[in-house]
């Protein structure tokens, strides 16, 4: 079986990646780091290196899918390729850092990918405001998150929104993360729980509040 989990930057992705695999006797499969052999000049011109830089990182992407779904355990996965292309190569797109056409042949590109990859058989997607997204990237203290600009978050969310809402063809779990504190509150993570175990184990839920 195969799980996944969204959400924006500072949503709680791998927190509760690993919490979930602890309960369930999961493996965790969290984003890897890859050494992406664009990003040094993505950075120095992003224009000229997002094609190459997003192609890179479809590819690596595709790859661990193609991996996860030849388990013959379940895997949890901190974010997955579907959120690398509705989200963040649609953001590059949008800021005009992909052009039209590049980004209609990298659309291209992962629909066929997913001619012969699987959905995962939940998606579990951590819907969190700005502010809190703020408050956990301020709390975790990660140098190069700091200068992240509001505006950056809160497209992100809008994308997240579309994505989950609109473009994803699977099954979705929706989480409301703000009033929780799901790493701390023990009540919070079984209320979790109850929800997945009756969303994969056949007992009456409904999936979007």
């Amino acid at each position: 079986m195969y799980i996944a989990i969204a959400g924006n930057i500072g949503s709680g992705k791998t927190t509760l990646a690993n919490m979930l695999a602890r309960h369930y006797g999961w493996e965790p499969h969290l984003e890897p780091v890859t050494d992406n052999p664009y990003l040094e000049d993505y950075y120095k011109d992003i224009p000229r290196w997002s094609f190459n830089l997003e192609v890179f990182f479809l590819k690596q992407r595709f790859k661990d899918l193609l991996r996860i779904s030849q388990a013959t355990h379940t895997i949890i996965q901190d974010r997955s390729i579907f959120e690398g292309v509705y989200v963040f190569t649609a953001n590059n797109h949008d800021m005009g850092n992909l052009d039209d056409r590049d980004y209609s042949t990298y659309m291209e590109l992962f629909e066929q990918m997913m001619n012969v990859a699987a959905y995962p058989e939940l998606m579990i997607y951590l819907q969190s405001s700005v502010p809190r997204l703020v408050r956990n990237i301020q709390k975790r203290g990660r140098d190069y998150e700091q200068t992240m600009p509001i505006d950056y978050l809160q497209n992100l969310n809008t994308l997240y929104e579309r994505f989950i809402f609109e473009q994803y063809k699977g099954r979705v779990l929706v989480i409301q993360a703000d009033p929780l504190d799901f790493e701390h509150q023990p009540a919070d993570f079984a209320g979790i729980i109850d929800r997945i175990d009756a969303e994969l184990f056949g007992l009456f839920s409904n999936n979007r509040p």
